[in-house]
Parts: structure tokens; C-alpha cells; sequence
């Protein structure tokens, strides 16, 4: 891990094992940490995932956690979900079989043949301004060890599995590098990020559900707006802006 070549400016901190690397990252973001900082792990004893799920982190996957400093209002920031899904897509097709089928799920789920290979979770703190100050992007990829079996309730795969051979380091440095790319293409407008995403979309044209709690709507994947929502289209209703939820494919 300690070879890691990273984009320029950026400075990797590594950890044997950690509680968690976002707890780290946001800590040290508080204290004043440049955006590049990356916090990474072998392991994560206390990882979570979105909606405050727990996420397994054993030895054998990249485990990360990435300052940046957006200085924009929440809901462009909000965006770093789809810069952070593209980044992983473009490190794991650096490394998988062309014949592998590559999707992004709304929000920001990685799907390889229909199956999660990465959990990302984003956490800001906005400044007295009303901007966000700092976000943390982490990031765990699941590189040679799946999740245990009944563990998720979602189909669950890991990049050695896949056809893909390379370690952690190799499969991290590509993330890594890829997320600056991705970040500097966001830094110039949204439009190139949605385009991007959108090519890679699960489920496009087709029906989804939408589950928002206790409630669960069902339409048309449209496409995303102009900021990122997804655009559903129940039929016999106007179409609607879904700014949160889970998007699942319905059954029967």
C-alpha cells in the first residue's frame, strides 16, 4: 500500500486496521486536511455503508476514504455520488474481461453482471456559509473477498471472482487515479458526469420501483435531471424528481 502512486498533490495515509476510515478522514478533515487526503485500511472493524448499514471489511479489499473540498452549495455536492460510482467502474473495466456487463445503479451502486461490488458512502459538513466545506468519499471495493453469504440482501460479488487478478494496491491506484479524473471532469459542469453515468445506467427506458420508507412507487426510468434526480414515469401519472430512495427492479 505504502508504494501507491497517487495523483499529484494527493497523500495516502495507511492504516493495518482501522474502526473506520471515513471516521478518520472526516476527523482529520476538521482539523484542517487538504482535499487528496486519503485515508486507506487493510480491514475496518466498525465500516458502514448508506442509511447507517454496516459494511464488511475484511483483509483482501480497498478500503478508502478521500477529502475534498467542493466549496459549492449541498445539492452539487450531492453529485459526488455519481463521480465516485464512475470513478470504481473505471477502475474495475480496467481489470475485468470486456465480456463483463458494467452498470451503475441509482445513486451510486456499482453492478458487474447484476452483482454489488463496492459500497460508497459520503459524509459533508457545510460552513457558515451555507457551502460544503468538506466531503468525505469512502469507498470499499471488493476486491478478492465477497461478502459472507446471507449477509446482504442484494446479490454480492468481488473482482477476483469476476475475472479480474489484480491486488488491492493495483486495483486502489486505478480508483484512486480514476477519481481524479473524474472529480476535475465534475469540476466543469455536471452535464459531462450525467452523460457518462447515463451510459452506463442500469434499467434505462425500463420499469423500476422506487422505495422512499414505507412508500414504494413504480414507473419508467426516464433518466436523470439536470442535477442528478431520477426521472420516473409511473404510468398514468405526471412523471416525478426522485431525489432519494432505493431503485430495486420489481418482482412478477
Amino acid at each position: 500500500m505504502n508504494s501507491l502512486v497517487l495523483p499529484s498533490g494527493w497523500t495516502a495515509i495507511v492504516f493495518e486496521t482501522i474502526g473506520s476510515t471515513n471516521d478518520e478522514a472526516l476527523q482529520r478533515a476538521e482539523a484542517g486536511a487538504s482535499e487528496g487526503t486519503v485515508i486507506v485500511a487493510r480491514q475496518q472493524e466498525g465500516g458502514r455503508g448508506r442509511r447507517g448499514r454496516s459494511w464488511s471489511s475484511p483483509p483482501g479489499n480497498a478500503y478508502s476514504s478521500t477529502i475534498v473540498r467542493p466549496q459549492c452549495a449541498p445539492e452539487r455536492a450531492a453529485q459526488l455520488g455519481f463521480v465516485t460510482a464512475l470513478a470504481v467502474c473505471d477502475a474495475a473495466a480496467a481489470g475485468l474481461p470486456a465480456t463483463r456487463a458494467i452498470r451503475l445503479k441509482w445513486p451510486n451502486d456499482v453492478l458487474v453482471d447484476g452483482a454489488k461490488i463496492s459500497g460508497i458512502l459520503l459524509e459533508s459538513a457545510v460552513g457558515a456559509d451555507g457551502t460544503v466545506d468538506h466531503v468525505v468519499i469512502g469507498t470499499g471495493i471488493n476486491v478478492a473477498v465477497p461478502p459472507p453469504a446471507g449477509v446482504t440482501t442484494y446479490a454480492a460479488a468481488c473482482l477476483r471472482d469476476l475475472g479480474d487478478s489484480r491486488d488491492v494496491p493495483v486495483v486502489l491506484q486505478a480508483y484512486l487515479t480514476a477519481l481524479a479524473a473524474r472529480l476535475a471532469q465534475w469540476r466543469q459542469g455536471f452535464e459531462g458526469t450525467r452523460a457518462d453515468w447515463l451510459a452506463r445506467a442500469a434499467w434505462l427506458g425500463e420499469t423500476v420501483a422506487v422505495s422512499q420508507g414505507e412508500t414504494r412507487i413504480e414507473g419508467r426510468f426516464a433518466g436523470l435531471d439536470a442535477d442528478g434526480a431520477l426521472l420516473l414515469e409511473p404510468a398514468g401519472d405526471p412523471p416525478r424528481r426522485i431525489v432519494s430512495g432505493e431503485v430495486f427492479r420489481p418482482v412478477g
